[in-house]
């Protein structure tokens, strides 16, 4: 099975909502962030989630156009888009410091598609941002944990962007490791 047909069944994507959403995306300035970014610089694990920055002067448009097409709920930092025959979840950030990760985004294989994913470096602070959020659920800052050490054990030159308290949650034996 290729990795996109197992991604798809996984989300339960039996309304292409992921090639559907991507088409409507191309005229704009966006990359990947999140999971996927995580998977394209590492080992891929599955996610249902499909993070997205923009640069911010497209985000009126985007949502409009959008809207046109899916369900798209707005909340302070992201708009949520679904469709009733999947699982897949896009969420764009609105969040105006992601938005400068798309000058930076590189054009790379991630399951099974050539989409444009922002630098490793970007990646991680995002990821790092995520970790430091304390509004967010326990089990989602767990999960950018691991993201943080799947991205410096890929690229240990990236440990040195991490900050201290971080790589304590880490690696609590040893953080020189």
């Amino acid at each position: 099975m290729r990795v996109l047909q197992f991604w798809k069944a996984v989300t339960m994507d039996r309304s292409d909502l992921l090639e559907r959403i991507l088409e409507v995306l191309k005229p704009f300035d966006v990359c990947v962030i999140g999971g996927v970014a995580v998977n394209a610089y590492s080992s891929p694990v599955v996610t249902e989630d499909l993070d997205v920055a923009i640069a911010i002067r497209d985000l009126p448009r985007v949502e409009e156009a959008l809207t046109e097409q899916f369900e798209v709920h707005r909340f302070p930092h992201s708009l949520n888009v679904s469709a009733r025959d999947s699982d897949l979840r896009l969420q764009i950030q609105t969040d105006p410091r992601y938005g400068t990760f798309v000058s930076r985004a590189r054009i790379r294989d991630v399951m099974g598609l050539r989409l444009p994913i922002a630098a490793p470096e970007d990646v991680l602070q995002g990821k790092i941002w995520a970790v430091q959020d304390e509004g967010r659920r326990p089990s989602k800052r767990q999960k950018d944990l691991a993201d943080i050490s799947r991205l410096i054990e890929t690229d240990p030159e990236l440990r040195k962007r991490v900050p201290a308290d971080i790589l304590a949650r880490l690696f609590p034996m040893n953080p020189s490791s």
